[in-house]
């Protein structure tokens, strides 16, 4: 409990409160990581170090020093694993998060006459709901028989696993896929990953994960747990800017299962024999073998600088330490500042919430708060109908900017 210190209390006795000045951050109090995280200093080295290398290089660069781009995406592998609770073979960073989850889709949803619906929930983020529906339909199936969603609760805005449990049960003869998010968009509600993992494998359907909110928000253990696969951007909590390189987890008992099908490219081919140019595909014996193309050297730098800040700070681990303490502030913060008039959609206990706070005004002019926020330079986001998302991010956002967001929207709450 972070008990009734106040913020500037809280400050000083923050271990990770150095790791501020890593990041350059937009005038005002920036509370929006959970879209887009503020850029490392240190990205902007990382980044001129390849433009200097292609610039004195030249093609020489893919096979030249510790930083060859050929096998750059490396670099990034162990990081990424420790993340997400995995073994450096089952992660890879490539492509984008949708490009990742379409690929993981054609290899895991294996519909057959008799099971072949997937499982999602009601308020899916809208790429998940249309990624699930294209691959139905790309399987000669209708996404109105075959698409099961799973709804709140009337009156209710997240999901009870219980209910997610019981839908599975129902439909376990005909269900051949889970996936769902690792943290909700909407609500920041965090899954019973664990559970739902073992109820859909109980049924026979395989079970994967969105972990677009998740990656870098709060602890995982996708091994330990089972899951088959899963996927998430890293321009949130990972902080490798706009449109960064996403990354994709393949559960270690699937990657040398040569019977699942792939879309494959010439960056999952043996790289010992990639450049001989031969037209048999010799699939590397990781997660590697997904890929399709080339990394994107510059991404992948800023993604590198990112995650060097995360492991200097302690990991995860460390992260999801402070991260508790500063909801607990805010929550408490919030409580004894603004009452009921405005309310928290995420739930309260703490193994089912990130850093991302859902608000509710309850005068119902939402909007006009949010707006008059973003005036005052506080950078929240707006989710339709009538949501304020607001994530501390333990990396870069220090007790004294909850403080002063609670402060500034009591001002425009009354």
């Amino acid at each position: 409990m972070t008990t009734l210190l106040d913020a500037t209390d809280l400050d000083a006795a923050d271990p990770l409160a150095r790791f501020r000045d890593e990041f350059e951050l937009p005038d005002g109090i920036y509370l929006v990581g959970n879209s887009l995280g503020a850029i490392p200093r240190r990205a902007r080295e990382y980044v001129n170090t390849e433009l200097d290398r292609w610039a004195t290089l030249g093609v020489e660069g893919h096979f030249t020093g510790e930083l060859a781009w050929k096998d750059y995406h490396v670099l990034v592998a162990d990081q990424m694993a420790r993340l997400v609770g995995a073994s450096t073979d089952e992660v890879v960073a490539m492509n984008g998060l949708s490009v990742n989850l379409h690929l993981l889709m054609i290899s895991f949803y294996r519909p057959t006459q008799t099971r072949h619906k997937i499982l999602i929930e009601d308020h899916a983020f809208p790429s998940d709901h249309f990624v699930a529906e294209s691959q139905i339909r790309q399987r000669g199936f209708d996404p109105a028989t075959s698409l099961i969603t799973v709804p709140p609760r009337d009156g209710e805005e997240t999901l009870r696993t219980e209910d997610i449990l019981e839908v599975i049960a129902e439909h376990g003869d005909s269900l051949a896929m889970i996936m769902l998010p690792g943290v909700q968009y909407y609500t920041g509600q965090v899954m019973a990953m664990a559970e739902i993992t073992a109820a859909g494998h109980g049924v026979g359907a395989t079970v994967g994960f969105d972990l677009a909110h998740a990656a870098g928000n709060i602890e995982l253990s996708l091994h330990e747990w089972d899951v088959d696969f899963a996927a998430w951007c890293s321009y949130k909590y990972l902080n490798s800017g706009p449109g960064g390189v996403a990354g994709a987890f393949v559960h270690q008992r699937h990657i040398d299962d040569q019977t699942l099908p792939k879309l494959i490219g010439w960056w999952g081919t043996n790289p010992d024999t990639r450049f001989k140019m031969a037209t048999e595909f010799d699939p590397i014996p990781t997660v590697d073998s997904w890929q399709l193309s080339n990394a994107p050297i510059l991404p992948l730098a800023a993604l590198r600088a990112s995650l060097d800040i995360i492991d200097e700070a302690g990991g995860i681990a460390a992260l999801r330490k402070k991260s508790v303490q500063q909801i607990e502030f805010l929550d408490r913060r919030l409580a004894e500042t603004l009452g009921d008039r405005v309310a928290s959609l995420t739930p309260t206990a703490l193994d089912q919430r990130g850093c991302q706070f859902a608000l509710q005004v309850t005068s119902g002019n939402g909007r006009e708060v949010f707006e008059a926020l973003e005036h005052a330079r506080v950078l929240c986001d707006w989710r339709e109908p009538d949501v304020i998302r607001a994530a501390p991010v333990p990396l870069y956002n220090s007790f004294a900017d909850i403080d002063r967001f609670v402060s500034i929207l009591e001002e425009v709450v009354q």
